[in-house]
C-alpha cells in the first residue's frame, strides 16, 4: 500500500483532518468520501493510480479523525463552506481536480456550480443526487426530526475489528476480508470497554427536517464549467433505493454542458473498494492531457 500521511487544520472552527498520499508539488487530486465513509476509503484507488500525483482527502466533519459538529445536526450547505476553507489552503491560486463518491459527489457536483472557476475537472461516483422531495409530507418529516432530537440515535458497537469487517462484507460481498479489515481499522475504533465503535457521529442518522430541492441542483449543475466524468456501478441499487429512474438519471446527467458517462462491470455503489484498478484507468485516461 501507498503509505499516507495526516495533516490537521482548523476549518470553520472545527479540528479538521485530511489524509495526504504523495509528495508535495505533484499535481493534486482531491477525494472526497460518502456518508458513513472516511477518507481512508480511498488507499485502494490511490494504490491503483499509475501517475505521479498527491491525493488530499479529508474525513468530513463528523466522519473519521475530524471533530464531530458543533450541533446535533449536519447540514449539507456545511460541507460545500468546509471544502471551500480546504481548497483555499490546499489550492489557492488554481482551480482544483474533485472526485467525490456518493455524498461527495453530491458535494463536489454542487460547488463546482457555486464556485465554476475554482473547479478545473469533477470526477462523479454515484453522486445522483436526492430523491424529489415532497411538500406534502413536510410536517411528518419535522416532527420525525423533533423526535430524534429527543431520542437520539445511536450506532452499535461490535467485538472487535474483525466483528466490524465481516458486517462490511455482509453489506458487500465483493470486498475481500483484507480490504473489509482494512476499512474496518479505519471505520472503527476501540472504546473503554473494548469493543469496536464507529468513528462518526450518530448525529448523521438524524433526518433532515429541510426538504431537498432538485430544481436547485440542477441550476447548480448547469453553471458547472469543467468538464465532468460520472461513472456508475453496473451492480449499483443506489438509484433504485432513492427512487430515481432511468429517466431521471439522464435528466440529471444532461444538466453538465461536458459530460463522460461510464458504467463499471462487477462493482456496486461502493466501486472505489470493488474494482480500484478500473475506475483509476477510467479517472488518469479522463485527467490526462489529449
Amino acid at each position: 500500500m501507498k503509505t499516507s500521511s495526516s495533516t490537521f487544520l482548523d476549518i470553520r472552527g472545527l479540528r479538521y483532518h485530511c489524509r495526504i498520499w504523495g509528495e508535495a508539488g505533484r499535481p493534486k487530486l482531491f477525494m472526497l468520501h460518502g456518508w458513513m465513509d472516511v477518507s481512508a476509503s480511498f488507499q485502494f484507488l490511490v494504490d491503483a493510480l499509475q501517475g505521479d500525483w498527491q491525493v488530499i482527502a479529508p474525513d468530513w466533519r463528523g466522519y473519521g479523525l475530524s471533530a464531530w459538529g458543533p450541533a446535533d445536526c449536519y447540514w449539507f450547505p456545511d460541507y460545500m463552506g468546509d471544502l471551500d476553507r480546504l481548497l483555499a489552503h490546499f489550492e489557492p491560486e488554481r482551480p482544483a481536480t474533485l472526485i467525490g463518491h456518493s455524498m461527495g459527489g453530491n458535494i463536489a457536483g454542487m460547488y463546482a456550480g457555486v464556485r465554476p472557476e475554482r473547479v478545473a475537472h469533477l470526477v462523479n461516483l454515484e453522486g445522483f443526487g436526492m430523491s424529489r422531495s415532497e411538500p406534502a409530507k413536510a410536517p411528518a418529516r419535522y416532527a420525525k426530526w423533533l423526535d430524534q432530537l429527543a431520542d437520539k440515535p445511536r450506532f452499535r458497537d461490535y467485538a472487535g475489528f474483525a466483528d466490524l469487517a465481516g458486517r462490511m462484507r455482509a453489506g458487500n460481498p465483493r470486498l475481500s476480508e483484507a480490504r473489509a479489515l482494512y476499512l474496518a481499522q479505519h471505520w472503527g475504533r476501540q472504546n473503554a470497554a473494548g469493543r469496536v465503535e464507529l468513528r462518526s457521529d450518530p448525529a448523521h442518522k438524524l433526518i433532515n427536517p429541510v426538504s431537498y430541492q432538485l430544481e436547485e441542483a440542477m441550476a447548480c449543475w448547469r453553471n458547472v464549467a469543467a468538464p465532468v466524468l460520472w461513472i456508475d456501478g453496473a451492480e449499483s441499487r443506489t438509484m433504485e433505493r432513492m427512487r430515481i429512474n432511468a429517466g431521471d438519471d439522464e435528466t440529471r446527467k444532461a444538466c453538465f454542458r461536458q459530460l463522460s458517462a461510464h458504467t463499471i462491470a462487477e462493482a456496486g455503489h461502493m466501486l472505489h473498494h470493488d474494482q480500484p484498478e478500473r475506475l483509476a484507468a477510467l479517472i488518469e485516461a479522463f485527467l490526462r492531457p489529449s
